[in-house]
């Protein structure tokens, strides 16, 4: 909905012209993709996403006025290779250009607000389109925004050559890191709140289960998700 709201004229933009938008737009994409309307196993569950989506619109129209934007790109494909042969690609949410000519990033988020301690964190994502667009387009941007919705709250960041540069050498010493698990097939879990929703859990030698049993998990095509919580025979 935040993507198309800008196809309309600035003067059309309001929360009311939003909410209108939500459920047709829900059924589009859910025609586009059978896989969608099988996250909902009855009405009541699809009323409360409406529900949830429609209050995260309401959060929206809290933060910022989009009759006043006119943003540069939306849902921006951008790709890069940098110097050490490393391809990156990703989808930003939104580009806006300021008066002054400056790039910023936006990137929505649904989920919850993070700590002050997480904040850093949570901003890595962001940052790591910074280096993109700067590989990209030769700039680097003056400002990540993170938007959060539900609450509603946005954290800012204004990216420096340090960031960024911090941000290209980790990722690179991820994927070394990775090509090398790859080679050795040696995958080490990470034990974190987070297990508790991964569908491989049962799997997991963290958790006692043997990994080499997934070759017999079936997965759903839809959801490329096991078919069980235990190896068929």
């Amino acid at each position: 909905v935040l993507e198309r709201l800008f196809d309309r004229p600035a003067g059309e933009r309001t929360p009311s012209a939003a909410l209108d938008m939500l459920v047709p737009e829900w059924e589009r994409l859910a025609e586009a993709d059978a896989g969608l309307a099988e996250l909902f196993s009855d009405d009541s569950e699809r009323a409360r996403f409406v529900a949830e989506a429609a209050a995260a619109l309401d959060g929206y129209f809290t933060l910022e006025d989009p009759r006043r934007l006119e943003p540069a790109e939306r849902e921006a494909y951008v790709e890069a290779e940098l110097d050490s042969g490393l391809r990156l690609r990703g989808y930003i949410d939104r580009l806006d250009m300021t008066k002054a000519g400056d790039i910023r990033i936006v990137d929505y988020k649904t989920g919850r607000v993070p700590s002050v301690n997480q904040e850093n964190q949570r901003l890595g994502g962001v940052q790591f389109y910074a280096l993109l667009c700067e590989q990209v387009l030769g700039r680097r941007p003056a400002k990540v925004r993170l938007m959060y919705l539900r609450q509603p709250v946005c954290i800012e960041s204004d990216p420096s050559e340090q960031t960024v540069r911090g941000i290209r050498r980790r990722t690179e010493a991820v994927w070394t890191a990775i090509e090398r698990a790859c080679a050795a097939e040696d995958f080490r879990p990470r034990p974190s709140a987070l297990c508790n929703w991964c569908s491989f859990k049962a799997l997991c030698p963290a958790f006692g289960g043997n990994p080499a049993l997934a070759e017999s998990w079936p997965l759903s095509s839809t959801t490329a998700e096991p078919a069980a919580l235990s190896p068929t025979g």
